[in-house]
């Protein structure tokens, strides 16, 4: 990379950590007045209507009829199973653990990557994959500090598989449509699927407390907007697996945001799953030679 390409890709990772660090508080001060579904709907509402506002600007073509099965499956597991496993997930576990489970999101995008377009995985990228999902179990049955196994965490983990996928498989509709164009139809379609939440929301918003509505609203405006078009621009230049391999930061601001937020306290068997799976992360992101990150243009 040149120095030019350096500071777009560096600039982009701080945007999506930072705003996806936050994410994991944000949920759950949601979570006090709105049930996981609900939450999902009205943050994926206010992403609709914020990214309606910027298109008027840039203008986007309407997509191809043969792109819209998979534009739609795009939208559900990327936006849809995501956002509902990670705020069901909340209910029961803490924000930091969240954060530290989603961080899983670059081994199963290695993983697929490594499978589905030849993104070449080695041995060091096996290894960490193994340690990564050693601290996944330690999290998953010591979120309470305790050795019992937590419902929460399978939900999250599921989640993390769905955005693996999405973000693997819009690499071909980026590279058609273009960064913003691909993120709209995506968030535009999980919106209408997510209308199966609709019932019993704005009675619920009717009640809610103005904290929740405005962490909600900043939810759909900023982390489910911005972080997905950085994303998807770094993923479109460097590949998917190299895109996702700096989230391994992301709990770590994730913890220091809910603590000050939230007054959030790990319990101990979390820390030490925690650095566990960053280490199993951290070890994936360096089995990836320049030449298996994908195309890279301007």
């Amino acid at each position: 990379m040149n120095n030019k390409k350096d500071i777009r890709y560096f600039l982009a990772n701080l945007i999506i950590i930072l705003l996806w660090a936050s994410a994991f508080a944000g949920i759950r001060v949601g979570l006090e007045d709105f049930s996981p579904g609900q939450l999902v709907f009205l943050r994926l509402l206010f992403a609709s209507l914020g990214l309606f506002l910027f298109v008027q600007i840039r203008r986007i073509k309407f997509p191809e009829w043969k792109d819209l099965p998979i534009i739609f499956l795009s939208g559900l597991l990327g936006f849809v199973f995501y956002h509902a496993g990670v705020s069901y997930g909340e209910t029961s576990v803490s924000a930091g653990e969240a954060s530290l489970l989603v961080s899983t999101t670059p081994i199963f995008t290695a993983i697929l990557a490594s499978g589905f377009f030849s993104e070449r995985m080695g041995l060091l990228g096996w290894i960490g994959s193994i340690v990564g999902f050693i601290g996944v179990a330690i999290i998953s049955i010591g979120t309470d500090g305790n050795f019992t196994f937590n419902i929460g965490a399978l939900f999250i983990l599921l989640a993390s598989l769905s955005e693996s996928v999405f973000f693997v498989f819009q690499i071909p509709l980026i590279k058609k449509y273009g960064v913003v164009a691909f993120t709209t139809y995506a968030i535009w379609a999980a919106t209408l699927f997510s209308l199966v939440f609709l019932p019993g929301t704005f009675s619920a918003a009717a009640n809610a407390n103005i904290h929740s509505i405005l962490s909600i609203m900043y939810l759909g405006f900023f982390p489910t907007i911005i972080p997905y078009l950085a994303l998807a621009y770094v993923t479109s230049r460097f590949g998917a697996s190299e895109a996702t391999s700096s989230l391994y930061l992301t709990p770590t601001l994730a913890f220091v945001i809910a603590w000050i937020w939230l007054g959030e306290v790990p319990a101990w068997l979390t820390i030490i799953g925690g650095t566990i799976t960053l280490l199993g992360v951290f070890l994936s992101s360096l089995s990836f030679p320049a030449s298996s990150k994908g195309p890279q243009t301007d």
